[in-house]
């Protein structure tokens, strides 16, 4: 854009109509005798300059206060604009208009005229004062105002020759300020400011402002650039500097940063006492580092490994708490009761006592969730005095979590084995490896057979990283590991572990621990007190025996902190009132009892028996029911049972055919009935062998049409020949037998020897029948007794399963068991 003098003076006089087309322009602000291209695009601006070509190519050009607007408003357009004359157009190929326009006057807008379909405006041209070049004031404002431009330029500043010429001729203020403020680049605001100053030497002070204040910023500007120009060039010249001073301490043999730092490696060596081969691999690598550049790729990764050795505790230890009375108290204010737990850490300890140097042992604590697992192994660390790690092995899939990355990667680290013990800071902490049956196995390896080599005693003496490719000694180390199932762990690596069976709490156990450390643990967690609200005996076995069914104490905890955050926020509102929670009331704390007490049976009924189950959140009963109905001989069995109970059911009724004279059973009746069995809770899968005996008493009872004692329960195994093997998970049976009021149990004569692990209290109030065949199962459970076999009588050629002797090859004790695993939760008979 510029203007040209001897072309302006003809269009000057021009007459300018009152009304005209409306522009509107953005990003711009045209002045008069101002010559410039305009690339017009909106519809209505193109309908605007159709109606100025069509009769006399005037337009009055204002610029848009908001230039995102894409229809102004009239009150979005500035009222001070130029009038200007269409020199050319030019229709381009994306239906837009290319137009030249010359400025010829400044106008003001009075009114509008029309809005559609573009704006006509009428205006008020505004016609500038004359000034007398011959003034002193006009003639140094003028003198100044050109002399702060070319500074401008000098700086920097571009803009054309050809306008510069132009402003070097021009002797009237006003066309002065128009032309130099339009070639300056300012922001459209304060253009438009200049534009609407009517007093031409008003208007040139105005802009030798603008001037003054352009100049300093383009002086800061070069000091900046001189000041980043100067500290680069100090930079290199540093950089020169040093690289001669580098080169003179060579020549001098004095110390160089690369020096520095092999000095203090060797330092934090020596301090970490390392063994012999570590050390020299140490020194090799130092060596390595030392004749690489610092800024070569591979001195990072030296580096990194160096930083990695040195930081491991070699041979740093914790001093082991061998007061084992003290250790015991630490271990009983933690958990409640828990025992053989308890006495193999005591056991650890003595021995730990009487000799100095013995191997970790490698404890894995096997139960359902919420028994205190987990918690254990830090108690256990406390009541050591040693450091405690707990890695979560829940998911992981790659041996390298266990191993470590290779130093031929990007980015390899150590494994999470290598990274506890430098957490730790010591050579023998407590290591819990939690939900070690939860480790998977895909294309990157498998994580359990990475942990073979870590939880061997006999390998883990030398324990080797992939990262580190040096022996660690992991002896010292007391690696304690978690799993609610042991059936999932990889055999070979459950037969390095000691395995410590944690079972299930009893109801009295499970308010031994609300009562000692849940309810005041969550009275310190919700700031309220024994002021504020008591939770009786009775309420908490409530919560208990209706608002929970887990084996451990978790749920317990959730109820009791939703009782505690409903009187919380009452406290928090002013009520002050003690609050007493007792079994009437709890139900407007924790709302409707979600699990209903064992209903016992109350009459002796034919073919249904009460059966004894095991399941991950404790014991349960249920009543395993037969009938018979005129058939073909099918057996039908439901109940969403697995295939292991659907074998056992085979085999029960395999059984009781072989035994239709004992019980006064026509053989008829196997070809001309339909046997069902069904199960209740149909919803819930069931597996496992230990109902066998319990669907041998339904048949037999069904078939010969005796009623079954309605308060007895039983358990066990059926071979074909009645034999009854041992089953597992005693301890929940016997209590899910207690909660449904039921006063004797059947179980295998091989699970006498359990009973012994169980407290005494809970034994209270039963009856316990100890059984090896099927044919003493049917003596106690059904009310007509079965006929009684003479001593000629056999089976199949053989004794009778009562008379033969018990051989251990047939029953395995229940802990050796294979047990069936269900991919879904199921419940185990």
């Amino acid at each position: 854009m510029m203007q040209d003098p001897s072309s302006l003076e003809d269009r000057s006089e021009t007459e300018i109509p009152s009304s005209l087309p409306l522009l509107p322009v953005r990003d711009i602000v045209v002045f008069p005798y101002m010559v410039l291209p305009l690339f017009v695009g909106r519809d209505v601006s193109i309908k605007a300059i159709e109606s100025a070509l069509a009769n006399n190519r005037m337009i009055f050009l204002t610029t848009q206060k908001n230039q995102d607007t894409e229809l102004p408003k009239p009150d979005e357009l500035h009222s001070i604009g130029t009038v200007g004359i269409i020199m050319r157009m030019l229709k381009l190929p994306d239906e837009r208009i290319k137009i030249l326009v010359q400025g010829l006057a400044k106008a003001r807008i009075i009114d509008y005229i029309q809005s559609e379909p573009f704006y006509t405006v009428n205006i008020e041209t505004i016609v500038e004062a004359h000034v007398s070049p011959t003034q002193l004031e006009h003639e140094a404002l003028m003198r100044t105002t050109k002399e702060a431009l070319e500074q401008l330029v000098a700086l920097g500043k571009v803009i054309m020759p050809d306008v510069i010429t132009v402003i070097e001729n021009l002797d009237e203020p006003g066309r002065l300020a128009d032309i130099i403020v339009s070639n300056l680049g300012l922001k459209v605001e304060s253009t438009q400011e200049v534009l609407e100053i009517d007093d031409p030497l008003i208007r040139l002070a105005h802009v030798g402002d603008i001037l003054t204040k352009e100049l300093e910023v383009m002086t800061m500007q070069q000091k900046i650039q001189a000041q980043a120009k100067g500290e680069m060039d100090k930079t290199q010249r540093e950089y020169f500097l040093r690289e001669q001073l580098k080169a003179i301490q060579k020549e001098l043999g004095e110390l160089d940063d690369r020096t520095e730092e092999a000095s203090e490696f060797r330092a934090r060596m020596k301090d970490a006492n390392m063994p012999e081969n570590v050390l020299k691999e140490c020194e090799k690598q130092l060596k390595r580092l030392e004749k690489m550049h610092p800024d070569a790729a591979e001195s990072g990764t030296v580096r990194t490994y160096l930083e990695w050795i040195v930081d491991l505790p070699w041979s740093h230890r914790s001093q082991d708490n061998l007061d084992i009375e003290a250790a015991a108290q630490v271990l009983h204010e933690d958990h409640y009761d828990l025992e053989k737990v308890k006495d193999r850490i005591l056991e650890y300890l003595a021995v730990r006592k009487l000799k100095d140097k013995m191997k970790g042992p490698i404890l894995c604590f096997v139960g359902p969730p919420g028994v205190g697992k987990t918690s254990l192994g830090k108690s256990i660390a406390r009541a050591l005095g040693r450091e405690f790690i707990r890695i979560s092995l829940g998911g992981t899939r790659d041996e390298a979590e266990i191993r470590g990355h290779r130093r031929t990667y990007v980015g390899a680290l150590p494994g999470r084995i290598i990274q506890g013990l430098k957490q730790a800071g010591t050579n023998n902490p407590v290591f819990m490896l939690d939900e070690i049956d939860k480790v998977g196995m895909d294309f990157r390896g498998d994580p359990s057979a990475a942990l073979l080599e870590v939880l061997d005693p006999e390998q883990n003496h030398a324990f080797t990283d992939h990262y580190l490719s040096l022996p660690f000694d992991l002896t010292d180390v007391m690696f304690i590991t978690t799993a609610n199932l042991t059936d999932p762990i990889l055999s070979a690596l459950r037969d390095r572990m000691e395995i410590i069976q944690i079972p299930g709490y009893s109801e009295e156990e499970k308010l031994g621990i609300a009562n000692r450390y849940l309810i005041p643990r969550q009275y310190e967690e919700h700031g309220i007190s024994t002021d504020h609200l008591r939770l009786t005996e009775p309420a908490v076995q409530h919560i208990i025996s209706q608002y929970t069914r887990e084996a451990g104490v978790r749920n317990l905890e959730r109820e009791i902190a939703n009782v505690m955050r409903k009187i919380a926020r009452r406290v928090a509102e002013g009520q002050l009132t003690k609050v007493t929670v007792t079994p009437s009331n709890l139900n407007k704390y924790l709302g409707v009892p979600k699990f209903l007490p064992d209903e016992e049976q109350e009459i002796d009924e034919v073919g249904v028996v009460t059966g004894l189950a095991w399941t991950e959140s404790g014991g349960d009963v249920l009543y395993i029911e037969a009938s018979t109905t005129k058939g073909k001989g099918q057996l039908t069995l439901t109940g969403h049972l697995g295939d292991v109970m659907k074998e056992s059911a085979q085999a029960a009724l395999s059984y009781i055919r072989t035994q239709t004279k004992l019980l006064g059973i026509n053989t008829e009746t196997f070809t001309k009935n339909d046997i069902h069995i069904h199960v209740p809770a149909g919803a819930i899968p069931k597996d496992g062998p230990s109902a066998g005996i319990t669907m041998a008493t339904a048949l037999a009872s069904s078939l010969s049409n005796m009623p079954v004692r309605s308060e007895i329960a039983m358990t066990g195994e059926i071979t074909l020949r009645g034999r009854v093997l041992p089953i597992g998970g005693l301890k929940e049976k016997i209590l899910a037998a207690k909660r449904a009021k039921l006063t004797c149990v059947i179980i295998p004569k091989r699970n006498e020897k359990d009973l012994d692990d169980i407290p005494k209290h809970l034994l209270k109030g039963l009856e316990f029948v100890f059984v090896n065949s099927m044919d003493e199962v049917l003596k106690s459970a059904l009310r007509q007794k079965p006929k009684t076999r003479t001593k000629s009588q056999t089976v199949n050629g053989k004794a009778p399963a009562s008379q033969q002797k018990v051989t251990s090859s047939v029953g395995q004790r229940p802990t050796q068991r294979k047990k069936l695993i269900s991919k879904k939760p199921v419940s185990r008979r």
